[in-house]
């Protein structure tokens, strides 16, 4: 019968490995940058250039440029963490770090994104992008009910009318459709 004073065999130190991780815990945002670029790149490099070519550059051109900046940045990143780099910690002059999240503002921009989401289709991208940025406007404490809506009125037009007739990518007009 042997004791357990006189096994050689040494279980891991659960302290030392959690020391680690929390020494090293950027390398989780790497793996996250990694696998982020992989998937650009794989769909980027699934892309059918066929129909879409219109010159020397394809439509997989911005997409491989970013899923490979993705993979540098995280291999670099992890390469600093490895030889002992660290983030600096938050210093922000104006950021209160032990104030507790305010859910009540983080749901109303939730809700924006979600209502802009659930109508795009019915009532079109201007309208659907009014309400939203009007929304959000709202939730982070503008309460201007005159210029609030004019503004994201006047945002949503301008976006609208830069992708669907300067860049030729159409976006739902909806019932504006017939009168923008």
């Amino acid at each position: 019968m042997t004791s357990t004073v006189d096994n050689p065999v040494e279980e891991p130190d659960r302290k030392n490995e959690n020391r680690w991780w929390r020494t090293h815990s950027e390398l989780g945002i790497c793996v996250l940058l990694l696998a982020v670029g992989v998937l650009v790149l794989t769909d980027a490099l699934s892309i059918p250039a066929d129909f879409t070519q219109r010159g020397p550059v394809g439509p997989a051109a911005v997409p491989v440029v970013v899923g490979s900046a993705l993979v540098l940045v995280a291999l670099l990143l992890a390469r600093d963490v490895m030889r002992g780099g660290r983030g600096e910690a938050e210093a922000g002059e104006d950021i209160d770090l032990d104030a507790p999240t305010d859910w009540r503002t983080v749901l109303m921009l939730a809700g924006a994104f979600l209502l802009n989401a659930a109508l795009i289709d019915t009532v079109g991208f201007p309208i659907s992008s009014a309400l939203m940025f009007w929304g959000s406007a709202y939730a982070l404490g503008s309460r201007n009910h005159f210029r609030d809506p004019l503004i994201a009125a006047a945002v949503s037009l301008v976006t609208w009318f830069a992708f669907n007739e300067l860049l030729g990518v159409p976006l739902p007009g909806g019932p504006l459709m017939g009168v923008l």
